[in-house]
């Protein structure tokens, strides 16, 4: 069994972003800008933007943080998003999610312009993904790629199986290994018998939510594990979505939580922001 170490090659990629600033900003004279929504007070929510504010001071970008209350209106949301867009200073929109529920948050995702939608949330970077063409793809599916590149892990041909199919993780996820010629299959919350889809799975990606969800006898040996799901337990510490202790001993790869995916996701925000800049930047020659 081999970690699929993320936090170690989220530093590595930090590293390479850092000198692509420098040079950026040398030939352009551009600070890459990120900015965040944030709404309300959610521990989670915050802590995570919080990460994200260092991530960028750590490679040299310019951030801001828009911290709303939780009972903001969706006129006063829609207009500073209509600000962040027109601002040439600001190269990526980032809007921390879940929005409280009287937020219209489909319409919210739709007001960001495509070519600042470094989370890939926008319709317009969705089909672009789905059709195999370059665009923003979501940053916790394409930082699980970068794992599969890093360890040299082949997915062609390769029976892949999905579990969880939100829009943020399990369907842009799929949509990446099906590009990469794998065979995708994916399962949710009203697939019947979970254990007989797992059982197949050459590369098994969980990403719902549930603390110990897969377990040793649903998974064969060798299989590799992308566990994206982070909960806490109730001891406190920070658990994935599979059995780690007793699965593991059964994996060729996985990844862990803490230390796996997480830090992956930051990684691949800040490269989707310089490359927006980037783009940015050639437009305006």
């Amino acid at each position: 069994m081999q970690l699929l170490d993320g936090k170690s090659l989220s530093k590595k990629i930090e590293l390479t972003i850092a000198d692509e600033v420098k040079e950026f900003k040398v030939s352009s004279g551009v600070v890459p800008g990120l900015a965040v929504m944030l709404v309300g007070q959610d521990p989670a929510s915050a802590a995570y933007v919080g990460m994200k504010k260092k991530a960028c001071d750590r490679v040299g970008f310019y951030s801001v943080t828009h911290e709303m209350p939780e009972d903001i209106s969706q006129e006063t949301i829609e207009n500073t998003i209509s600000m962040m867009n027109n601002n040439p200073s600001i190269d990526g929109i980032l809007i921390q999610l879940p929005l409280p529920p009287q937020i219209d948050e489909t319409k919210i995702l739709e007001l960001v312009a495509p070519n600042k939608d470094v989370d890939g949330f926008h319709p317009f970077n969705v089909g672009r993904l789905t059709t195999g063409l370059d665009g923003f793809v979501p940053c916790t599916p394409l930082g699980v790629m970068e794992l599969f590149k890093e360890y040299d892990i082949d997915l062609k041909g390769k029976n892949c199986v999905v579990v969880g199919a939100s829009n943020i993780v399990g369907k842009p996820m799929a949509a990446l290994l099906l590009n990469a010629d794998a065979t995708v299959e994916i399962c949710h919350i009203f697939t019947d018998d979970l254990k007989k889809h797992t059982l197949d799975a050459d590369i098994l990606l969980v990403g719902v939510g549930a603390i110990n969800l897969i377990t040793d006898d649903m998974v064969k040996q060798d299989v590799i594990i992308i566990d994206i799901g982070i909960n806490r337990a109730d001891n406190g510490k920070l658990v994935g979505d599979v059995d780690f202790k007793n699965v593991s001993n059964k994996c060729s790869y996985i990844t862990p939580v803490p230390g796996g995916v997480g830090p992956m996701t930051i990684a691949m925000l800040l490269k989707n922001t310089l490359k927006a800049a980037k783009a940015h930047a050639k437009s305006r020659i």
